[in-house]
């Protein structure tokens, strides 16, 4: 009698199939055969998801409401002006309130189109090191990370000239100054004027890096969002290769 011999993309069907979709389970059949990529082919790949995902999440932030309607990036009023907003709305003044979150965010909405050439900037300087150390990382937002450590004060410096322009052109400026003047003028409240651009330039790249971190997750954590050949093969490696 022959024996039964379970050929490892077989064996993967079966696990799939069990566990998972049968979607999924074809495209790891997909990649059984792609062997280990080259250094070469780890660079590329990489540098091709990364630039895949910070365009998503530049052109995601960049879109009308893409601050203003996403909860876990929408810019409220600073910490030390929390209490302006609070004592605003004590006093009926929530209109003017509601205009200046809307309009901080329509400003950081105007700025995130110019992450994308930063960033592509970056990822086209990445070193074979630094794509291979990212990659077998193990950690889920090594790139995230790396481009935090390059590219924040490039974004800062691009975004605060930007965010100052856009503050003015949404009516952000006058908004933010009839707050805090309106608030200063409420007997027995402490008088304050945090820095706007300043903190609008800083929450809008957080949010620019927040997204970068969803994207990246999804590519290494989702089969189908390894959209060409390169990728599945390279992350099919790095699947294979985690610590």
């Amino acid at each position: 009698m022959k024996s039964l011999k379970i050929t490892l993309p077989a064996f993967a069907l079966l696990f799939f199939t069990s566990c998972d979709t049968l979607n999924q389970a074809g495209q790891v059949l997909s990649q059984a055969g792609l062997g280990n990529p080259t250094a070469t082919e780890i660079s590329m790949g990489l540098k091709q998801a990364l630039e895949f995902g910070t365009s998503a999440s530049s052109d995601k932030l960049s879109a009308t409401d893409g601050f203003f309607a996403n909860a876990a990036v929408k810019i409220l009023f600073p910490e030390e002006a929390q209490k302006v907003e609070r004592t605003l709305r004590s006093v009926g003044l929530n209109k003017l309130a509601d205009n200046v979150i809307l309009s901080i965010n329509r400003a950081a909405e105007a700025a995130a189109v110019e992450a994308k050439p930063i960033f592509i900037s970056a990822v086209k300087g990445m070193t074979f090191s630094d794509a291979t150390n990212i990659l077998l990382s193990g950690q889920q937002d090594a790139a995230t990370l790396y481009f935090k450590r390059v590219t924040s004060q490039q974004l800062a410096d691009r975004f605060r000239p930007i965010i100052e322009s856009s503050l003015q052109k949404v009516g952000a400026t006058r908004y933010w100054s009839d707050a805090i003047t309106a608030y200063n003028k409420i007997p027995l409240v402490g008088k304050v004027n945090p820095d706007l651009s300043s903190f609008v330039t800083g929450k809008a790249i957080d949010g620019i890096f927040f997204e970068i971190a969803q994207e990246e997750l999804k590519i290494r954590t989702r089969i189908s969002a390894r959209s060409t050949p390169l990728l599945q093969k390279v992350f099919a490696y790095a699947d294979r290769n985690r610590d």
